[in-house]
């Protein structure tokens, strides 16, 4: 039975943990509401050999305006042998105006196993808001062994937006999942099966115990939808109490 041995916390970056039927549930919580420039944001887990948990957020992280420097926020995952890990965040918020930084960083150990989820959100379409400018820089890396297995920058401007269907196909919904374990790619074919939500344009591929999914959208609503019938086909057990409706 897994047990926390060490919890610190600082500021506004809380954490608060649930039992969870097939191993912790371990949510992060701002409370500040949101960041902006100069705000700095971390977190972090430690999972010890064979450990198995699942990581995530309160509630959608929020980018406001910033008029001069940006927001950071700093994601580091430590896996020890045969740990595995389903880092799940639920959306980030891009609004107007708004500059944010995101380091995320998953080390693996041995045969340690991770589930990542990272899904962004141009404003809130039933608020009207529409994101003209922005300034987003976006790096995922998971290391085993300290070997680079997967490595994702994004970088998000306001030519960005402005560069017309090329860049995202007038989507306000992006997401990105990726599954990194031995025997990762033997799900390709369900989780191709579920890749039909309406509104949702998605794609899939698996390779050398890697599978990586991509999914755009007109509006955050239906990518959560098809966030969630591919967790249910990528993870045993029900989904994370923060992400039930």
């Amino acid at each position: 039975m897994p047990r926390l041995d060490r919890l610190y916390q600082a500021g506004s970056a809380k954490a608060f943990i649930h039992p969870g039927d097939t191993g912790p549930e371990v949510v992060f919580l701002n409370t500040s509401g949101g960041l902006t420039g100069g705000d700095t944001l971390r977190y972090g887990l430690d999972l010890a050999a064979g450990c198995r948990a699942t990581a995530t957020t309160q509630t959608a992280e929020r980018a406001y305006r910033s008029d001069a420097s940006s927001a950071r926020i700093e994601v580091r995952h430590r896996l020890g042998p045969g740990a595995r890990l389903d880092w799940l965040p639920q959306e980030t918020i891009l609004f107007d105006r708004s500059a944010l930084r995101r380091d995320t960083l998953i080390e693996l150990d041995s045969d340690a196993a991770c589930l990542m989820l990272e899904a962004v959100v141009l404003g809130r379409a039933a608020m009207g808001e529409r994101v003209a400018e922005v300034r987003f820089d976006d790096r995922r890396r998971i290391m085993r062994d300290g070997r680079p297995v997967l490595v994702e920058p994004l970088r998000l401007t306001t030519a960005s937006l402005a560069a017309g269907r090329g860049v995202l196909q007038d989507a306000r919904a992006f997401a990105t999942l990726a599954l990194v374990a031995d025997g990762a790619e033997d799900a390709l074919g369900p989780v191709r099966a579920v890749l039909d939500e309406p509104g949702v344009a998605g794609g899939a591929s698996g390779f050398d115990g890697k599978l990586i999914v991509r999914l755009m959208a007109g509006d955050g609503w239906p990518l959560r939808r098809q966030i969630l019938r591919l967790l249910a086909v990528l993870r045993p057990g029900p989904l994370p109490r923060v992400w039930q409706m």
